[in-house]
């Protein structure tokens, strides 16, 4: 990963430094409790210590912990948490992230063109890359080639050129909240013909020259499965570069935390949220973990979904049934880095628990935590110290 966030990096350093990106949310001190979503900061500060210093201080600058909230990308509810030596510091880095965010939602975007601003989004790619070879920003390539090379890794479960498969499900969904009474299922015979479009290796990707390509003309993309968590991750590679390295940002489902937080405590705090609390309040969680320098990606049922006969469905299809599965309501996956747990996230909650518990469990630094329809909760051993109902502190 470190290869593609070296790249992404570079090029959104020079596309905003090339464009001048949106105002910065004017920051506020960090309320105690911070917006949730899917994942949700927790962090609340820690009693101030009590020093009698016999000496002058001679350490860096007294930091003091700024929040912001923006909602115009991604559609969810972005917060940036930070320790800054001042608001002017805070909204300097908290602008940058925004300006990331609002760049990497038009690359990223399925359903919009930004031709007029010199952005080919994939919305363009599905529109013209069965012509021909589109260039792309290298932000977009490499996020391509990174889901491309880790769909094998996933066993097959995430694959971003399922698009012409997730689109049937989302012209349905949504015309099943415009119209409750009249909402249906796709029909499975419109699923099975799209799915003979969905062969990753037909996805042409040229690093030398920057192209993307499809070898079948009726394929398309769906990014959803890994773009925000790309996104979320490019983001705080900027700020651990900067001298606002301790941080959380949360992104709906996505929470990357950088260093431990400068109140004295070791840990953030870092919510999952109650599939069936409100999802924008801070009470309603099921579990409690205390990080720094990981991510907790989630992947629920329970944000995007509608209900057809009584029976909800969600947005995350199984490749092989083409349906919504409902062996969880939400699996939350423990990792440094949030584009791979994105991804992770999402395989887990597609494969019934043995499967998916023996998945993560081959993988080196990754844990997982499931919530059951009953609201049962299993978690990975090494998941157990990070968590408060296992006995874990933040002290």
């Amino acid at each position: 990963m470190k290869k593609y966030m070296a790249a992404a990096l570079l090029a959104l350093a020079l596309t905003l430094t090339g464009c001048s990106s949106s105002p910065a949310p004017q920051p506020t001190n960090a309320p105690t409790d911070a917006p949730a979503a899917t994942t949700a900061p927790t962090d609340a500060p820690a009693q101030a210590p009590t020093e009698s210093p016999t000496e002058a201080p001679t350490a860096a600058p007294e930091m003091t912990k700024y929040s912001t909230v923006f909602m115009d990308t991604f559609d969810t509810v972005i917060q940036v948490i930070g320790f800054a030596p001042s608001q002017e510091v805070f909204s300097e880095y908290a602008g940058q992230v925004h300006a990331s965010f609002v760049y990497m939602h038009k690359l990223f975007d399925n359903y919009n063109s930004y031709e007029d601003e010199g952005i080919v989004s994939v919305y363009t790619l599905n529109q013209r890359a069965a012509q021909e070879p589109v260039k792309v920003d290298p932000i977009l390539y490499h996020m391509l080639d990174f889901s491309k090379k880790h769909y094998e890794a996933c066993r097959g479960q995430v694959n971003v050129a399922m698009g012409s498969v997730l689109s049937i499900w989302h012209d349905y969904r949504e015309a099943g909240l415009d119209n409750p009474e009249a909402a249906q299922l796709p029909p499975m015979d419109a699923l099975t013909a799209a799915n003979a479009h969905t062969d990753i290796s037909k996805l042409i990707l040229d690093e030398e020259n920057m192209t993307v390509f499809f070898a079948d003309p009726q394929m398309k993309l769906d990014v959803g499965a890994a773009a925000k968590g790309y996104a979320t991750e490019i983001a705080a590679q900027l700020l651990l570069d900067s001298e606002m390295s301790s941080f959380i940002i949360s992104a709906g489902g996505n929470v990357r935390v950088g260093r431990s937080p400068l109140d004295g405590r070791p840990n953030w705090g870092v919510g999952i949220q109650d599939p069936d609390g409100a999802v924008l309040g801070t009470g309603d969680i099921v579990e409690t973990l205390f990080i720094s320098d990981k991510s907790v990606v989630t992947s629920g049922d329970y944000q995007r979904f509608y209900v057809v006969d009584g029976e909800r469905y969600h947005h995350l299809i199984d490749p092989d049934t083409l349906m919504p599965p409902s062996d969880y309501r939400s699996v939350s996956i423990i990792t440094e880095d949030s584009g791979y747990a994105d991804m992770l996230s999402t395989a887990a909650y597609l494969m019934p628990y043995e499967e998916s518990r023996a998945f993560i469990e081959s993988l080196e630094g990754v844990e997982a935590i499931w919530v059951f329809p009953d609201m049962h909760i299993e978690m990975t051993d090494g998941a157990k110290p990070y968590a408060k109902s296992q006995g874990a502190v933040n002290q």
